[in-house]
């Protein structure tokens, strides 16, 4: 335990990369400066930035799902530009970032596609995608429900036979089971 020292932004878990970057400020102050170092922190589902790596409360915190990495080097003119990657996300703020250097960069954006294609793998929405572009996935789904349908259906006038009127037939026998069900008991 004496070996790692404590980092309250650790105290979460599940940190699959984090590290000092510089991030581009959405609206940069006439006194501040464009880019601001933060120490930044990607998780599972989460990428937060901190004043620094002993900060308890980050200075901001979003989700990382649906948004994309890519390398950026359009977003400096000068000898670090090789060094930029940026977050992209339809419909939502682009996170604008520098990293100490251009193998750090890609390192980020390979480890943020990493977790995106876990994460896209693992939500029903992108499956039920894939499975309509395939074709065949689609209809296995449909024929799973069908079957399951039709041995629920089976089991139900099973039991019914079971019950004292079997003279009726099999549309009536779903429609009086409901009111009959309660009462003998």
């Amino acid at each position: 335990l004496e070996e790692i020292p404590p980092r309250p932004v650790q105290d979460s878990g599940n940190i699959l990369k984090q590290g000092y970057l510089e991030k581009r400020s959405r609206d940069p102050s006439f006194f501040g400066s464009e880019w601001q170092k933060r120490w930044c922190v990607l998780r599972r589902k989460s990428f937060c930035y901190y004043s620094n790596e002993k900060s308890k409360q980050p200075k901001g915190t979003f989700s990382i799902e649906h948004y994309s990495a890519r390398l950026a080097s359009h977003l400096r003119k000068d000898s670090r530009k090789r060094c930029c990657f940026e977050l992209i996300c339809p419909g939502k703020r682009t996170y604008e970032f520098t990293a100490p250097s251009p193998a750090e960069a890609e390192d980020w954006v390979e480890q943020i596609q990493f977790l995106l294609k876990d994460l896209s793998s693992l939500t029903i929405p992108c499956d039920e995608e894939e499975e309509e572009e395939e074709g065949g996935g689609e209809e296995e789904l449909y024929n799973d429900v069908d079957s399951s349908d039709s041995i629920n259906t089976s089991h139900n006038s099973t039991l019914i036979q079971e019950e004292p009127n079997p003279e009726l037939g099999g549309d009536d026998i779903y429609e009086v089971l409901p009111g009959e069900s309660p009462n003998p008991k």
